[in-house]
């Protein structure tokens, strides 16, 4: 038997695993992407607006010197501080809802509490509204972000799956 007749079985299979999804925490499916690098992640005054990475919404960049605490939040909040919990492996998950819509915010809470606690036992994540964001809700950590017209939990679980794994500073402790 030739040395092609016995590669071929192989080759034929790793070519088929190629086409196939990346692994269990490929999240492109959900339309979830990782931005590139930010060009500078500098700490600001909270009143500069020059914050971010020009996405909406924001993924990195430069960022308040100061963070949120890490909970729900019933109103907006200064996209630059809530940087600098990205950039410490936290997430953040926004509604745009102005008039009202407490089962999304109830579902954003819930996923929530599923996000890595820090030392201090805090969960690592807010929930807080956006008037600023293209869709009704979205999900973001350091460098990634999904957006929709309504929670999707399996999209925001994969998303999370990535929690710590692009963040300058990972796994940093948040205030309650």
């Amino acid at each position: 038997m030739s040395l092609l007749h016995r590669a071929l079985p192989a080759l034929l299979l790793t070519s088929l695993l190629a086409c196939g999804p990346s692994g269990p925490d490929d999240c492109s499916r959900y339309g979830i992407s990782l931005s590139p690098p930010p060009a500078s992640a500098r700490h600001l005054t909270c009143s500069s607006t020059a914050c971010g990475d020009g996405q909406n919404p924001p993924t990195s960049g430069d960022h308040c010197s100061s963070t949120l605490s890490c909970r729900v939040h019933d109103t907006e909040q200064n996209r630059c501080v809530w940087l600098h919990n990205l950039e410490h492996g936290h997430a953040v998950f926004l509604y745009n809802c102005p008039e009202g819509c407490p089962d999304i915010v109830a579902t954003l809470a819930s996923l929530r509490q599923e996000a890595k606690a820090g030392g201090n036992g805090v969960i690592r994540a807010i929930v807080a509204p956006d008037s600023r964001i293209p869709t009704r809700v979205a999900a973001v950590l350091w460098r990634r972000s999904w957006g929709g017209d309504a929670p999707d939990a399996d999209a925001i679980r994969c998303l999370m799956q990535h929690q710590d794994a692009e963040a300058p500073e990972p796994e940093l402790a948040c205030l309650p």
